[in-house]
């Protein structure tokens, strides 16, 4: 069922097959709507997939796989949990999650930014780069399993372990990684991160860089950046931008 009111559409999504419901949205958008709701969501894949309109979709319920996948301008704000692929392969746009997002969070992405309020899976991050002016960011306010920022070629992932009462489980943090940067509030062991990477105490720009991306956090989930940021914060960094070339012959 779909009501539109001006430039709002709310969408029952019950029974409604994945491909039906993101034809719908392209539909609507098309005719000019700029805000979705969306109701009743279990498990459809795909929502936001390469959505070129300016529009802002509300999710209520728990979307499947791929969510915001290629996407360039659009704004999600999912009030649940995500599944796997969140952001794969993302141009731009915004992702909001209020709860936990599975494993592969921000594979590839390219710009953009997702905001995570609890934890993550596995391998968040990986192999995220930086396009022209583009700069994927990431927010994560719980934890992550292992292998955080694998391979990862650019942008900024940040980690604020605020689920956490003991610090940090994940192992192989920036394994492989050659390109951009990690910020981690509190510290990790020198065994949990991969051998291509270094760890070192913030600069005055790395602490620009994390202020205005903690405050936006904050500012989504109602917490307070100022008590975030009073917090020690380390910065995990490649080593190399070719940290495996040496394996090769050519």
């Amino acid at each position: 069922m779909t009501t539109t009111t001006q430039h709002t559409a709310t969408i029952d999504a019950t029974g409604l097959y994945y491909r039906d419901l993101n034809a719908k949205i392209r539909e609507l958008a098309e005719k000019g709507v700029q805000r979705f709701i969306l109701t009743n969501v279990y498990g459809q894949r795909y929502i936001g997939t390469n959505l070129d309109k300016p529009v802002e979709i509300e999710i209520h319920g728990t979307p499947g796989n791929d969510l915001g996948a290629f996407m360039v301008s659009a704004r999600l704000i999912v009030h649940g949990n995500a599944q796997d692929g969140c952001g794969n392969t993302m141009n731009g746009g915004e992702i909001i999650i209020h709860g936990h997002a599975g494993d592969i969070i921000g594979l590839s992405a390219r710009g953009g930014k997702i905001f995570v309020k609890e934890n993550v899976g596995y391998r968040a991050g990986i192999h995220m780069k930086e396009y022209l002016d583009k700069r994927p960011i990431i927010v994560i306010g719980g934890s992550a399993q292992d292998f955080f920022g694998e391979y990862m070629a650019g942008g900024v992932l940040i980690m604020l372990g605020l689920t956490q009462k003991e610090g940090y489980k994940a192992k192989f943090i920036g394994t492989g990684m050659h390109g951009g940067v990690i910020y981690l509030r509190g510290s990790v062991e020198s065994h949990q991160v991969g051998r291509e990477v270094g760890i070192a105490q913030l600069e005055a720009k790395d602490r620009e860089i994390l202020e205005t991306y903690v405050r936006e956090f904050a500012a989504h989930f109602d917490h307070n950046a100022d008590k975030i940021l009073k917090d020690p914060f380390i910065k995990i960094f490649p080593r190399s931008l070719r940290p495996y070339g040496r394996i090769y012959a050519h």
